[in-house]
């Protein structure tokens, strides 16, 4: 992976932290956050909307059923943590602060 790549990874992971923590109930489907993303110059396929979704889960900053057939995702209070720039994480883009 080119250091371009991973870091547009880490930028699409906060955008997607981002997001869901500043919508209602933390919570939003993954269409959504494909425009989202794309609104954001970071243009993403569905594929790489779910991986994201998935490894964020993994790491416990998400929750979904993966086995419904439209995916609602929730960001925990983890994922909210990152998205705020209280903790973080390295496989994150950390914010930058609001000035």
């Amino acid at each position: 992976m080119t250091d371009y790549a991973k870091t547009v990874r880490l930028h699409r992971r906060l955008a997607i932290l981002r997001h869901l923590e500043a919508i209602p109930e933390y919570t939003g489907n993954a269409a959504i956050l494909q425009d989202v993303l794309r609104g954001l110059g970071l243009p993403s396929s569905r594929d790489q909307v779910i991986t994201e979704l998935a490894w964020l889960k993994e790491q416990g900053f998400v929750t979904y059923n993966a086995e419904a057939d439209f995916l609602v995702v929730t960001a925990t209070a983890r994922g909210v943590d990152i998205a705020r720039g209280v903790a973080t994480h390295p496989e994150i883009q950390r914010p930058s602060p609001k000035a």
